[in-house]
């Protein structure tokens, strides 16, 4: 299905849009703004991977006696 989408070509034009649309100087603070979300989302998914998975807290199972009619 997307066997031909990232052609070298195809790069290029989408490139050449790029930067017709942002213009040569808000294009390389475009690109660090996407690096540093996508390492942020790495590192993200790291920390969430190695911590261990939340417990609630217990309760005793004590049943409720200040219950009023």
């Amino acid at each position: 299905m997307f066997e031909g989408l990232f052609q070298p070509m195809h790069l290029l034009v989408i490139f050449a849009i790029a930067l017709l649309i942002f213009g040569p100087k808000k294009l390389p603070e475009l690109g660090k703004g996407i690096g540093e979300g996508i390492k942020a989302l790495k590192s993200g998914m790291k920390d969430a991977t190695s911590d261990p998975p939340a417990t609630p807290p217990s309760t005793p199972n004590t049943p409720n006696t200040d219950v009023k009619s």
